[in-house]
């Protein structure tokens, strides 16, 4: 397949020959994105950019997937339902010039809940095309806490604190 890179040395494409079942076990950190909160920047149709993030069986579906809008970049920003160990993306693009020839990715990737995919330039098109993202990893699930709004006060300031007029009352026993 010729779609402007090598095979050898870590290329992902749908033209590699393993494709059993356990391959579709591996990417199937999908179903553990918050698909509500997840971003695509540049696409060229809203929502479009959730599409290509599904299960590894489902990948040569032609039907679904983003095109940028004004220019090649996209950027995706993907929260996590817990914590992930990135271990490997597969991408899948058309087989010509709008295929992405340069992907970044904003986080460490061991322990990380968002990760941020940024897709900064093709092979020369104007817009850049993507079917597919498939994400390989291990996912725990998070431990997250609530934020507590405290405020502390190093010395009480009585105008701060209303409090009732205490009348103090005498009773006579005779």
């Amino acid at each position: 397949m010729s779609h402007g890179h090598s095979h050898g040395g870590g290329c992902s494409c749908e033209s590699e020959p393993s494709d059993g079942p356990e391959r579709g076990l591996e990417y199937g950190l999908f179903r553990k994105i918050d698909l509500d909160k997840l971003q695509c920047l540049n696409e060229s149709r809203e929502g479009s950019g959730r599409s290509v993030f599904r299960a590894w069986e489902e990948r040569n579906d032609r039907t679904r997937f983003v095109e940028s809008d004004d220019d090649e970049e996209l950027l995706f920003n993907i929260p996590f339902t817990g914590n992930v160990k990135l271990k490997g993306i597969v991408l899948i693009g058309e087989d010509s010039d709008t295929h992405p020839a340069e992907l970044r990715l904003i986080a460490r990737f061991s322990n990380v809940s968002h990760l941020s995919i940024h897709i900064s330039k093709n092979f020369g098109a104007e817009n850049t095309k993507i079917y597919y993202i498939g994400l390989r990893g291990e996912w725990t699930e998070a431990h997250r806490h609530e934020v507590t709004i405290c405020n502390y006060e190093a010395a009480a300031n009585p105008a701060d604190h209303k409090v009732s007029q205490i009348t103090p009352q005498t009773n006579f026993i005779s």
